[in-house]
């Protein structure tokens, strides 16, 4: 990925307005269009590992960069960041899949189930109660461990959640409230021509925690 993308969103910070934006639209669709052709090369080679995104494409991914202002004080039009949710149903996919999140100084990779509904994050707690070896051991694995020590702590109940044994052993795993595990990012490493391969690298070390949340979700 070159520059264009890091680079567009440094002068956006500073000139978050409409005729800014407007006035500069061929730097957005520049980096729109290394964003989506970067999600694009990876796409073919994550599937492999992944079989529900085999249908997917990255137009269906990327987020929009204009904000929602109807509910907030922050009336600023543009996101500072662009991001991708890599899923079976895309961006609006609430089942487990893959993050990118493209911002200088605060870029990284995520993957796993973000804010799942209820009844979904009862039957991950479930799938984890009942499975609590093989859950352990996805998520100590060498080849994970390299990107990260384990689930986001971004946000967990503070009380062991309803219909589990407040003494099982590991109840504090099923406090999560997301499921997910990140890696962050150093800007030169998105400049770098080998990015895809680094990109690909985590999200295949992350693929078995896909793997069982898919599996917990359909059951």
């Amino acid at each position: 990925m070159k520059k264009n993308v890091l680079g567009f969103l440094e002068q956006l910070k500073e000139n978050n307005d409409r005729p800014w934006f407007h006035q500069h639209k061929n730097l957005y669709d520049d980096a729109k269009t290394e964003v989506e052709s970067f999600i694009n090369s990876i796409l073919p080679d994550l599937a492999k590992y992944d079989q529900a995104i085999r249908f997917v494409e990255a137009k269906d991914c990327m987020f929009r960069i204009f904000r929602d202002m109807r509910f907030s004080r922050d009336k600023s039009p543009y996101k500072v960041n662009m991001g991708a949710w890599i899923a079976s149903s895309g961006r609006k996919s609430a089942g487990p899949g893959y993050y990118i999140h493209l911002q200088p100084g605060e870029s990284f990779l995520s993957a796993g189930v973000y804010n799942p509904e209820p009844e979904a994050l009862r039957k991950i707690r479930k799938e984890i109660y009942y499975n609590i070896a093989e859950f352990r051991k996805i998520l100590e694995d060498k080849k994970l461990r390299k990107f990260c020590d384990g689930l986001d702590e971004m946000e967990k109940t503070k009380l062991p959640p309803k219909g589990f044994p407040k003494d099982f052993p590991e109840i504090g795993l099923l406090k999560y409230k997301h499921y997910l595990v990140s890696y962050p990012l150093q800007d030169s490493w998105i400049n770098q021509d080998d990015f895809n391969k680094l990109a690909l690298k985590f999200f295949q070390a992350a693929q078995p925690l896909t793997c069982f949340l898919h599996r917990a979700l359909e059951s």
